[in-house]
């Protein structure tokens, strides 16, 4: 079983893009998913986490993630705000939107760390919304190209059968666009 987690803040999509993957997931053929948030003050802005757990048998398992497989920062100021590195194990991967390169970040040196600028991807294909770029399906084709745990096709199945028609077609992009960009310290 793998077990993803996403940091962001409200309004930015992280439990769209816990939901989504666990779709992914399901058309990858895996038989056990789930996606859960965990709410602090529930307003836009405000620190979000989201869980995500993949496995080929039934997940039972009802608590949230304290030794994440994944680590998906969709927002970069979260990074000054929160121990992103909290129970990481050696084989961890980090996925960081951000404009910086993997070396960058001190935490490196410990973790595989991939980097992608989520926001500009956003921005480039009109993923907003009052005027604030939404990194969900972005920050999700990340996650392909650092693990084999999903697809970048299911990603994209996932995404068009969320949002219909061009809105499906835009977000399914900014993924591909995301799965090219994304680079990884190793």
């Amino acid at each position: 079983m793998l077990e993803i987690l996403f940091h962001g803040r409200g309004g930015q999509g992280a439990v769209t893009a816990a939901n989504l993957l666990v779709a992914a997931a399901l058309k990858d053929g895996h038989k056990g998913v789930q996606a859960f948030p965990l709410f602090g003050s529930e307003r836009r802005g405000a620190p979000v986490k989201a869980f995500a757990r993949i496995s080929d048998a039934d997940v039972d398992l009802r608590s949230q993630i304290y030794n994440p497989d994944i680590v998906v920062v969709v927002d970069p100021g979260l990074l000054q705000l929160v121990n992103v590195t909290d129970g990481l194990k050696p084989d961890s991967v980090l996925i960081l939107n951000t404009t910086g390169k993997p070396g960058d970040f001190e935490f490196s040196k410990a973790f595989r760390v991939a980097t992608v600028d989520a926001a500009a991807i956003a921005i480039n294909h009109k993923l907003l919304v009052g005027g604030i770029p939404i990194i969900n399906t972005p920050i999700l084709g990340a996650i392909p190209r650092v693990t084999k745990l999903v697809s970048i096709e299911a990603i994209e199945s996932a995404i068009k059968e969320q949002w219909k028609g061009e809105a499906g077609e835009r977000n399914a992009l900014a993924a591909r666009e995301a799965y090219e960009q994304t680079e990884v310290n190793r």
